[in-house]
């Protein structure tokens, strides 16, 4: 008498995965258990979305980052999918997802980022009623926050490298 074989159904569906997020931006990263990663795609897209339709800033920018966003959440949510299926089938529970470790330089604990974040929240609110900056002038601006990231990522670099002298 032969033995029957029995595989157990994957737990998650990438086709399904794939397919929500397809139509429903987002909902891919919520079927495989994971809220705030479908939060930040769902604000994301809101908020270029209202830009678009604001005319606020660049179209063209808008409409390559929306679009960059869209087809990121589709593939990751199908590799999302697939990941889980894989730690099923190596024996590993997944009974809640973990949600990745931010890295090193945004949780170093420094004062830097909150002052980041209180520099912007002043410029919001001083464009919000139109004091001294507009939205379209911050839209004008908006590389010096990649500038400003970029130097503090370099000077952790070199602080850390100085440390280990």
């Amino acid at each position: 008498m032969e033995e029957k074989i029995i595989l157990k159904r994957p737990p998650k569906s990438p086709a399904l995965a794939g397919i929500l997020s397809f139509f429903f931006p987002g909902t891919g990263a919520l079927y495989n258990g994971q809220p705030l990663k479908f939060l930040v795609v769902l604000l994301g897209a809101a908020i270029m979305i209202t830009m678009l339709a604001q005319e606020e800033g660049s179209a063209p920018f808008l409409g390559i980052m929306l679009g960059g966003l869209y087809f990121y959440q589709f593939i990751d949510a199908i590799v999302t999918a697939s990941a889980i299926n894989r730690k099923v089938l190596l024996g590993e529970e997944v009974d809640e997802i973990k949600i990745e470790e931010l890295p090193e330089f945004v949780r170093t604990g420094s004062v830097f980022w909150g002052i980041v974040l209180m520099i912007f929240g002043v410029v919001f609110l001083m464009a919000n009623f139109s004091f001294i900056i507009t939205y379209s002038r911050i839209w004008n601006i908006w590389p010096l926050a990649v500038i400003i990231f970029g130097v503090k990522l370099i000077v952790d670099y070199l602080a850390k490298n100085k440390e280990g002298e």
